[in-house]
C-alpha cells in the first residue's frame, strides 16, 4: 500500500525446492561443452571461469536452501566435555544458538504451512523401520541396520528429544550464545518440566563459575549425582577448597551449624521460627515460640554457649536448669561477694513453695530468681525467664508445641550431628563449614538436602542457609569482605545456584534477591512451574515480589501456559507477510469473439501482526533447547551441548561409590539405561 506509507514484499521461502542446482548443472554443463565445442581459445578460457563460477554461486545457494529443508527434522550434532565449556571473565556461557527476531517468526510460520509438513514429519520409509524394529523381537541383521547412526543410513533415528525441531531449525546459522557477567547480580530464573535439561544447565554454569574463580554454593534438594561430581572435579582441578554437606550422607558429609553464625541474637529465634505455620491462628503461636526461643538464645549469648539445634532442644524441655545457670552467672558478674552464703540463708514463702510446686518448676531456678530480684540486680532477660518460670509447665508447652516436632525432626538420627556439631569432639574429623570460612577460602560447596526421604527437615535446614547467607551479606555490603580479620580482602564474587528452589524458598528467600546484590551475591534458580513457587511461599504477590527479581530468564520446555506466558507477555507483537493464492474462470459473452472463457491466477500478499512467540512453542520445545531473555529483553533461542565424560576424571573410591548408591537407592540418575546408550552414540538434543 504506496498510498499508505506500507511497504509488503513477499518473504524468502527457504522451504522450496532447490531449483538453484538445476540452473547450476547448466552452467556447468555450458561450462564443460566449451571445452568440447569448436570455439576460439579465447572464447572458452573466458567462458569456462565465468560459467563455473556461475555453476558453483547457484549451487551454493541450492545448498543453502537444502540445509533449511534438512535442518527442520534434524540439527547437527554439538557436545563439549567439561573443559571444552568455553569460560571468559566477562561473559557467562550458555549455549548455541542465535537471535530471535522478526524473521524467524516469519520463517516458524511458513514452516508450519501444510505443504512443508513433509519437512517435519518422518516419512513412509522411517516410519516403516521404526515399526520394525518394535515388532522385532530382540534384534536382526535388518534392525542394527535400520537402527544405525550413519551417513549411509537414510532411515537413521531421529534424536528422542521430542517437540517441535523446527523451533531451531529456523535459522541453521548458529553461534555462540553469552551473557554478560554484569547482568549476574539480577539473578536469574530458569523454568523447565522435568527431565528437559535444567540440570545439565546448571553443569555449564557451574563449571564456569568454578573455572572463573567465584565462590560456588549449590543446593540440591534431590541429590544428582552427576552434579556433586561435576562440583568435585572442577573444584580439584582449579585447586580451589570443596566443601560436601548431605544429609543422606552423613559420614562423607561435613558438618555445618545453621544457627551456630549471626549478626543478632534475634536471627537465631527468626530462622527456627520461620520454619512453622504462619496462617491463622498459627501465627499467634509463631510468635511465643520466636520470643522463647529469643529468651533461650540470650541466656545462651551471656553464658557464652554456642547456639544449635541440639542445644537449644535440650535448653528449652528443661529451660529450667538454663535458667539457673543465667541467675548464677549474673549474681557473679554483679561482683556481690558471699552471695552463695546469703543465699543457703534466703528462702521462699510457704504461699510461694506451694505456687512453685503447682507450677511444676525446679524450686532452685525460682529460689535464684527471687533473690536475683531481692539484689535489684534482675535485668530485662531475667525477668523474661522469671515470666516463663511463672507458667504452669504443661500450660506453657502447650504454648510453644509447634517447636518440639520441629526440633524433634533436626535433632534425630544421624541427621543431628552434621546440624548440631560438637566442637569439642576432636575425635570426629568431618571438617566443620561455614560461610565466611567458604568466602574467605573462595570454596566451592555441594549441598544435597535428601529431599525426596524427608521434605521438612531439607526444607528447614535450606531456609536457615539462605537466612544465614543473607545475614553475611548484610554484613559484607556494610563492610566488605574479610571484616573482623587481619584486613579487608578485595570483593568476591558468590555464585549461588538453587535447583528445585520451589522446595527451598521462604521469606528468607526474598530478603537475599532483593539486597544481596551489593554484597557480589549473584543467584540462579531453577524451578519446574511458577505454580510450585506460589504455592510453596502461599501468596501470589511475594511470588511476584520475587519473580520481578529476576533479570535474566532461561525457559526450556514447560507444560503450563501460566508459566510460558511469563516469557510470551514480555515479548513485543511483530508483523509478518501471508499469502493467498486466487485463481478462477469465467466464459465470455460475445460469441463473435475468438475467446471461449478467460482464467487468472494470482498471489495476494497482506500483513498481520502477531506475537513473536505463542506459549505453545515453549510446550513443545525439544529436550536441552531452551528460549533466554537476556540484557532487557533480548530473546536469543539456545540449544545445549550433550555432556561428554571428562577425560581426566579422577574421583575418589568414596565418592564414586556415593555417586552409585545415590543412583541406585534414589533413582535419580540423570538418564536412564536406555537414554544412556542413546547418549553414547550421540543422538540426544539433536
Amino acid at each position: 500500500r504506496p498510498d499508505m506509507g506500507i511497504t509488503i514484499r513477499p518473504p524468502e521461502n527457504v522451504y522450496r525446492k532447490p531449483y538453484e542446482f538445476v540452473s547450476g548443472g547448466a552452467y556447468l554443463g555450458g561450462a564443460l561443452s566449451l571445452i568440447f565445442l569448436p570455439l576460439p581459445a579465447l572464447t572458452a578460457y573466458a567462458g569456462i571461469p565465468l560459467l563455473t563460477a556461475l555453476a558453483g554461486y547457484r549451487c551454493k545457494q541450492g545448498l543453502r536452501i537444502r540445509r533449511y529443508r534438512r535442518n527442520l527434522r534434524r540439527l547437527s550434532f554439538y557436545a563439549l566435555t567439561p573443559p571444552q565449556i568455553p569460560v571468559s571473565d566477562k561473559a557467562l556461557f550458555l549455549g548455541r544458538g542465535f537471535k530471535w527476531t522478526q524473521t524467524h517468526t516469519q520463517r516458524l510460520l511458513m514452516a508450519r504451512l501444510p505443504e512443508n509438513e513433509s519437512l517435519r514429519e518422518p516419512g513412509r520409509l522411517y516410519r516403516w523401520a521404526r515399526q520394525r524394529e518394535i515388532r522385532t523381537a530382540g534384534q536382526s541383521v535388518l534392525t542394527r541396520l535400520t537402527s544405525k547412526q550413519a551417513w549411509w543410513n537414510p532411515v537413521a533415528p531421529l534424536p528422542p528429544v521430542g517437540g517441535a525441531p523446527e523451533l531451531h531449525g529456523v535459522e541453521p546459522e548458529e553461534r555462540d550464545i553469552y551473557s554478560a557477567l554484569s547482568e549476574r547480580v539480577g539473578h536469574t530464573i530458569v523454568l523447565g518440566t522435568t527431565r528437559v535439561g535444567k540440570t545439565r544447565l546448571a553443569e555449564i554454569l557451574i563449571n564456569q563459575d568454578i573455572v572463573r574463580g567465584d565462590t560456588v554454593i549449590t543446593f540440591d534438594p534431590k541429590g544428582d549425582a552427576e552434579l556433586m561430581l561435576t562440583h568435585y572435579l572442577a573444584a580439584k582441578k582449579a585447586g580451589r577448597p570443596f566443601y560436601m554437606f548431605h544429609l543422606g550422607f552423613p559420614d562423607l558429609s561435613c558438618r555445618y551449624n545453621p544457627v551456630g553464625d549471626f549478626t543478632r541474637i534475634t536471627e537465631v529465634a527468626t530462622r527456627i521460627a520461620n520454619q512453622l505455620p504462619d496462617e491463622g491462628q498459627s501465627a499467634a503461636f509463631r510468635d511465643f515460640v520466636w520470643r522463647f526461643v529469643n529468651v533461650l538464645g540470650k541466656m545462651m549469648e551471656a553464658l557464652s554457649i554456642k547456639p544449635s539445634y541440639l542445644l537449644i532442644y535440650r535448653c528449652a524441655v528443661n529451660v529450667d536448669d538454663l535458667a539457673a545457670q543465667y541467675f548464677a552467672a549474673l549474681l557473679d558478674r554483679s561482683g556481690l561477694k558471699n552471695w552463695k552464703e546469703e543465699f543457703e540463708d534466703f528462702d521462699l514463702s510457704d504461699a510461694e513453695k506451694k505456687q512453685v510446686s503447682k507450677t511444676g518448676r525446679s524450686i532452685d531456678a525460682v529460689r535464684l530468681s527471687a533473690f536475683l530480684k531481692q539484689k535489684n540486680l534482675n535485668d530485662a532477660v531475667s525477668d523474661a525467664v522469671t515470666g516463663i518460670l511463672g507458667n504452669e509447665r504443661s500450660y506453657f508447652e502447650k504454648l510453644v508445641s509447634s517447636l518440639y516436632p520441629l526440633l524433634e525432626k533436626l535433632t534425630s538420627g544421624r541427621v543431628a550431628e552434621l546440624i548440631s556439631p560438637n566442637f569439642e569432639d576432636l575425635a570426629d574429623t568431618r571438617p566443620i563449614m561455614d560461610w565466611r570460612k567458604v568466602m574467605e577460602q573462595n570454596a566451592v560447596v555441594y549441598v544435597g538436602l535428601d529431599a525426596l526421604t524427608d521434605a521438612e527437615v531439607a526444607a528447614a535446614v535450606g531456609n536457615a542457609m539462605f537466612a544465614d547467607l543473607t545475614s553475611l551479606a548484610g554484613q559484607i555490603y556494610k563492610h566488605g569482605h574479610g571484616y573482623g580479620q587481619s584486613g579487608p580482602t578485595k570483593k568476591r564474587m558468590v555464585a549461588i545456584h538453587a535447583d528445585e528452589f520451589n522446595e527451598l524458598i521462604g521469606n528468607e528467600f526474598i530478603p537475599m534477591l532483593n539486597k544481596a546484590g551489593g554484597a557480589g551475591y549473584q543467584v540462579t534458580a531453577y524451578t519446574q512451574t511458577w505454580s510450585d513457587v506460589e504455592a510453596k511461599i502461599g501468596s501470589k504477590a511475594k511470588a511476584e515480589q520475587m519473580g520481578g527479581n529476576f533479570n535474566t530468564m532461561i525457559m526450556l520446555r514447560v507444560k503450563l501456559e501460566s508459566t510460558a506466558k511469563m516469557l510470551t507477555s514480555q515479548l513485543p507483537d511483530v508483523r509478518v507477510v501471508t499469502g493467498t493464492l486466487v485463481s478462477g474462470a469465467g466464459d465470455v459473452a460475445f460469441p463473435e469473439g475468438y475467446e471461449d472463457f478467460t482464467s487468472h491466477n494470482e498471489d495476494r500478499l497482506s500483513s498481520e501482526t502477531v506475537p513473536m512467540l505463542m506459549p505453545s512453542d515453549l510446550t513443545n520445545l525439544p529436550k536441552g533447547q531452551a528460549f533466554a531473555l537476556l540484557e532487557g529483553g533480548n530473546l536469543y533461542k539456545l540449544r545445549l551441548p550433550l555432556p561428554l565424560p571428562d577425560p581426566d576424571a579422577d574421583i575418589p573410591q568414596s565418592l564414586t561409590d556415593m555417586a552409585e548408591r545415590m543412583r541406585e537407592t534414589v533413582r535419580l540418575s540423570r538418564h536412564s539405561e536406555e537414554e544412556e546408550a542413546v547418549f553414547t552414540e550421540g543422538r540426544i538434543y539433536g
